[in-house]
C-alpha cells in the first residue's frame, strides 16, 4: 500500500481528544470516587472558589445547567456541606451560593489527586507543552460557552 501524505488541512483533534478525554474521565473517577465526589461536583466547587458567592442562576448558566439540575447539584454539594444556599439579602427571591471552608479543603485534596491524573495522562508533555495545552483548552472553551474559570 502507498504511502499517503495528509494535507495539514485535513487534520482534526476531535478524535485525540475524546481518547485523551476518555482516559482523563476513567482517571477521574478513580480519583474521585473515594471522596464521594463527581466531576461535575469539582467543576462547580472551582466556580465558586474562582468567582466568589454567586446567585444560583449564574451558577446554572456558568456549568451550563437548567434550573432543575442545578438545583439537584447544589442538593448534593450542600448535603455534603462543600456548598451553601442562602436568601440574598438585596433579593429574597433569589439564592446565593457560596463554597463552604469544609469545600475549598475538599477541592483542594481533590485537585491534588486530580493533578496526579494528568501527570498520568499528558506524562509526555513537559511543562511549558502542559502550560501551553492549558491555554489552548481555555481559548477553546471561551469560545464554546461562558468560561467557569
Amino acid at each position: 500500500m502507498d504511502e499517503q501524505v495528509v494535507d495539514a488541512d485535513l487534520r482534526r483533534s476531535g478524535a485525540l481528544i475524546d481518547y485523551l478525554a476518555r482516559h482523563l474521565r476513567r482517571g477521574t473517577e478513580a480519583a474521585l470516587t473515594p471522596l464521594g465526589l463527581r466531576a461535575r461536583h469539582i467543576v462547580a466547587l472551582t466556580v465558586l472558589r474562582e468567582r466568589g458567592d454567586v446567585t444560583q442562576r449564574a451558577l446554572a448558566t456558568a456549568l451550563v445547567l437548567d434550573s432543575t439540575n442545578i438545583v439537584g447539584l447544589l442538593n448534593e454539594l450542600e448535603g455534603k456541606g462543600l456548598a451553601e444556599r442562602r436568601r440574598s439579602p438585596e433579593d429574597r427571591r433569589r439564592h446565593v451560593v457560596s463554597l463552604t471552608d469544609e469545600g475549598y479543603r475538599v477541592l483542594c485534596e481533590a485537585e491534588r489527586a486530580l493533578a496526579a491524573v494528568e501527570d498520568e495522562v499528558f506524562g509526555t508533555l513537559d511543562t511549558a507543552q502542559r502550560d501551553q495545552l492549558h491555554s489552548l483548552l481555555v481559548a477553546a472553551t471561551s469560545s464554546a460557552s461562558e468560561p467557569f474559570c
